[in-house]
């Protein structure tokens, strides 16, 4: 039985158990629900990069500020599949397509990306794509493209968000979620945990993801990728069994969701690593680049996977794969 329900209480009863008891439960609730030892790889391709008009204290993005970033237009269609090719044949199941913009118009960018995700899902991918926000029409253009995922980070909690965020709200974030239901796309949606949140604020944040109903497909938890030139260069570095808490009760609060763990592996050791498998994180981003920031190659995770005995999870496991609409 799924809890959509969850109080701060609730959730700070499980955060704040003994690292190696919450462990152990995350695990086992990981087993009882899931197939253990199998691990979704996603790749993540930045098609438009820099540029973007919001001020993200984090985001190397943002044209505000002053980092090694290079604003480029959108990418061609075919460099966008042939991206795709080589990564599914390094192993991943998924692509996710990234445009650094405030929201989505309706033009001729957007058309190009409608082709995009028509052409990966033909390669028998999930196709994810996080292009800002955008209404429900948009959202079920996508939906008739062939498009199964969208993603829409939530951050961190509605209360710390505008320390970190203030050209949108917390009910903007909301609201796109809402219209990718509405479209019936699948939900990834997570956060950033060393933004200079509180414990409490990481709580929050979970207590959001997990009211949700459905809970989300996809959760990613990101450590925060300090880059010099962005408000939040010079933030401590998050110790590593913050971020397996973090996964733990993610897991447990919302058993059958992928839990990914996604930025921050480049400083992560394989036990670490192996801990926040252990823990219930079930995907991983391959690939040297996730967007902007560096990220292992598909070659060191490969030998990871061998070292722990994981496998990779195949695309569409237990759904059906959505097919583009005749009349988009």
């Amino acid at each position: 039985m799924m809890k959509h329900n969850w109080t701060v209480e609730d959730i700070e009863a499980i955060y704040d158990k003994p690292l190696m008891e919450l462990i152990y439960e995350a695990a086992t609730v990981h087993r009882q629900h899931n197939a253990y030892a199998e691990v979704q790889i996603s790749s993540l391709i930045s098609i438009k990069t820099g540029g973007c008009p919001e001020d993200c204290a984090y985001c190397p993005q943002a044209a505000r500020y002053n980092t090694h970033v290079k604003a480029h237009k959108l990418m061609e269609v075919e460099e966008v599949v042939e991206t795709a090719k080589k990564a599914k044949a390094g192993g991943s199941s998924r692509l996710c397509m990234g445009a650094a913009w405030r929201e989505v118009r309706d033009n001729r960018d957007f058309d190009k990306v409608l082709e995009m995700v028509k052409q990966v899902n033909a390669l028998d991918m999930e196709v994810c794509c996080t292009l800002g926000m955008l209404n429900y029409e948009q959202a079920q253009k996508l939906a008739d493209a062939g498009l199964y995922a969208y993603n829409h980070n939530v951050d961190t909690s509605e209360d710390y968000y505008d320390e970190i965020i203030t050209t949108r709200t917390y009910q903007d974030r909301l609201k796109t979620l809402e219209n990718v239901r509405k479209a019936n796309l699948t939900i990834c949606s997570g956060g950033i945990i060393g933004l200079g949140e509180s414990r409490k604020d990481r709580i929050g944040m979970l207590k959001v993801l997990s009211n949700l109903q459905p809970h989300p497909e996809s959760v990613p938890i990101n450590t925060l990728v300090r880059v010099p030139g962005t408000p939040l260069e010079d933030q401590p570095k998050v110790p590593v069994q913050d971020l397996v808490r973090m996964i733990a009760t993610a897991r447990i609060l919302m058993p059958k969701t992928v839990v990914r763990l996604s930025a921050g592996r480049m400083e992560m050791s394989l036990s670490d690593q192996a801990l926040c498998f252990m823990a219930g994180a079930n995907s991983i981003f391959a690939g040297d680049q996730l967007l902007t920031t560096p990220n292992p190659d598909f070659q060191e995770d490969k030998q990871m996977f061998d070292i722990l005995g994981l496998q990779p999870r195949k695309a569409f496991k237990d759904v059906e794969k959505p097919e583009p609409s005749k009349l988009s």
